[in-house]
């Protein structure tokens, strides 16, 4: 997916939040009707019934009618996908749009390819009952049949194009590497190459602590609270656009170097849950120490070095060459001579170490 930086006028911010707000509207409505059902009550209305339910709802409320219809039958559309895919498998359940979390709407049809160019370095987009709002134009324009309209939460505007890039092909070398993931080195090379994932520097560190000291000190719901909010958001945001463009450019170069990549199978979303709690057995309603705020820290340490989303662009880019290899004792494993030993793991420099996953 191609995403370009959208920069509409404070007008235009103004209509791309109330369009948000009508899609988050209509998602959220179509999410309640589907949770609502029951084994002994009839089938939920799907699209075409939601769709004529939408057209009578238009009439009969004003505020509805103003925003663009287009936006508000895609957002039942989308619904409708995510819950085809929800009972295929291959998501999640459908969950509910929050305000400044979920802030975006799509378009599909001919009006998505409503595009013009204005310069070297800007375009400009049609979007429904909006206008033209322009964009920035840092790589070439996809041909896409949708395109869709986000804001995230450090206020800023993107533009995204549904166009898959056709994969990387394999140089043709035979080489093969294995990729260690870590939290002091974000990917260290069979090769013996030690890649970090860049993140916030020290001065902006301590400003984003600072940040947080007066959040602790606002009144809730104040403007002094809100302004603290969206300065943090820059901040973490900041640190996650390094972080997807170090992961993009590491992982195109891998693609281009070794035909084969090898990898940790590894269970991100379950290596970072936050562990349970330990009732102790002799007092009623008191808890044993479970080490939280450790857990707490390894868990932001893996998020921000980008472990998943390594894998996902590499399989991405590398379709058929990515090999998962069972993570057990592979730290405890040289891939030299094949001796397993716990006390292998002793430096995260040691030969055996960074080139296990390349067994």
């Amino acid at each position: 997916m191609s995403r370009f930086r959208l920069y509409p006028t404070p007008a235009q911010q103004a209509a791309l939040l109330q369009q948000c707000s009508h899609a988050r509207y209509v998602w959220n409505l179509a999410l309640e009707q589907w949770s609502m059902w029951t084994p002994d009550k009839a089938a939920t209305p799907g699209y075409v019934e939601q769709a004529r339910q939408l057209t009578e709802a238009r009439i009969a409320f004003d505020w509805l009618r103003a925003a663009s219809q287009t936006v508000q039958q895609q957002a039942l559309r989308d619904f409708d996908q995510a819950v085809k895919n929800f009972y295929a498998g291959s998501h999640r359940r459908p969950t509910w749009r929050k305000a400044g979390l979920h802030e975006g709407f799509r378009i599909v049809g001919p009006q998505a390819s409503r595009i013009i160019r204005v310069n070297r370095k800007w375009a400009r987009v049609l979007v429904p009952k909006i206008g033209w709002v322009r964009f920035r134009l840092s790589r070439a324009i996809p041909e896409a049949k949708s395109y869709r309209v986000t804001r995230d939460r450090a206020g800023r505007w993107h533009l995204a194009f549904a166009a898959i890039p056709e994969p990387i092909p394999a140089p043709g070398t035979g080489e093969v590497v294995g990729v260690d993931r870590g939290v002091t080195v974000s990917a260290a090379l069979s090769t013996g190459e030690l890649l970090s994932c860049p993140g916030l520097s020290e001065r902006e560190q301590e400003r984003l602590k600072h940040l947080q000291r007066r959040l602790a000190r606002c009144r809730r719901g104040s403007n002094r609270r809100h302004r603290m909010k969206a300065a943090i958001a820059k901040l973490h945001a900041r640190a996650g656009d390094r972080r997807k463009d170090w992961i993009e450019k590491t992982s195109t170069d891998l693609a281009r170097r070794f035909d084969v990549i090898r990898v940790e199978d590894l269970q991100v979303a379950q290596m970072t849950r936050r562990p349970k709690a330990k009732p102790d057995p002799e007092r009623q309603a008191v808890y044993l120490p479970n080490r939280r705020r450790a857990k707490a820290g390894l868990n932001r340490g893996i998020l921000a070095n980008g472990w998943g989303l390594l894998v996902q662009r590499l399989e991405d880019k590398a379709p058929g060459r990515i090999e998962r290899v069972n993570p057990a004792y592979t730290s405890q494993t040289c891939s030299i001579c094949g001796h397993r030993a716990s006390d292998n793991r002793e430096s995260c420099e040691d030969d055996g170490v960074l080139s296990r996953t390349a067994v």
